[in-house]
């Protein structure tokens, strides 16, 4: 599949996907997200696909939303202005969606939207020259695109402290708040990813996407309803190829061999 705004691939069931706008430092536009939107449905649907990295192309992650865009919100009627925001939280909620691992791979900048591009992502391998900001505030708009994707991972306190603040802040002071999940040298970034993408294949790629909304829906459920939904998910998985190859493998003492059903 060929996108204008993104570069994708498919490599040993590993989707990647790279933002594809370097000479802006890979800011979102319109067309950006919905491009995302449309990745993000093929690789929910497709069974080829076991689980996701996200990156930008060049030496930026993202900067986040395009500086147009905003710059052109004062003078649009109210009615295009909710639609206009509405439409763009949902491609980033329709990414959020993927219910296969997600990685994303961070380097340079990471602002704003691509912030919370970032932190709808499962796992975070941030390069040590990172550097972070919520800085919508300084342009008079607060936090537009999930601020509660950043509050359940760092706390109330200290989201309150990035958004109000908006200052930067590099990346040891977001593994200190919780946002990254390994912090490496640049040179070291691919290799990482490579890691934690073997280690997750580790699992059957079901059970791993099954285990994953587990969490992300109990998060709003009470503990009786959480268990009620584990049980439902994984009974969908019973007399599975892969679930009973993860079984005879383990009991075998040897390395599965998947194949995604």
């Amino acid at each position: 599949m060929h996108y204008q705004q993104w570069e994708f691939e498919v490599i040993d069931h590993v989707a990647r996907m790279r933002i594809n706008r370097p000479a802006s430092m890979n800011s979102l536009d319109a067309a950006t997200l919905d491009e995302l939107e449309a990745i993000a449905k093929h690789i929910q649907t497709n069974p080829d696909i076991w689980m996701v990295v996200l990156e930008g192309k060049g030496d930026h992650f993202s900067v986040g939303v395009d500086t147009s865009a905003i710059f052109s919100l004062p003078t649009a009627p109210k009615a295009t202005f909710k639609e206009g925001l509405r439409h763009q939280q949902h491609c980033i909620d329709t990414f959020e969606a993927i219910k296969k691992p997600k990685i994303a791979k961070i380097q340079g900048y990471c602002i704003g939207g691509g912030m919370i591009l970032a932190a709808c992502c499962d796992f975070r391998i941030v390069a040590e020259n990172a550097q972070f900001s919520l800085p919508e505030v300084k342009l008079g708009i607060a936090v537009i695109m999930g601020t509660y994707r950043i509050t359940r991972l760092v706390g109330v306190a200290k989201v309150k402290e990035m958004i109000l603040l908006g200052d930067f802040f590099k990346a040891a002071e977001a593994q200190q708040y919780g946002l990254v999940s390994a912090l490496v040298k640049p040179d070291a970034l691919e290799e990482t990813v490579q890691q934690w993408i073997a280690k997750l294949k580790v699992s059957p790629p079901r059970t791993l996407a099954i285990a994953n909304q587990i969490i992300d829906e109990g998060l709003s459920m009470d503990l009786q309803d959480s268990q009620r939904l584990e049980v439902e998910l994984q009974t969908g998985l019973l007399g599975s190829p892969d679930w009973q190859e993860a079984i005879q493998s383990f009991s075998e003492k040897r390395k599965g061999n998947y194949q995604g059903i």
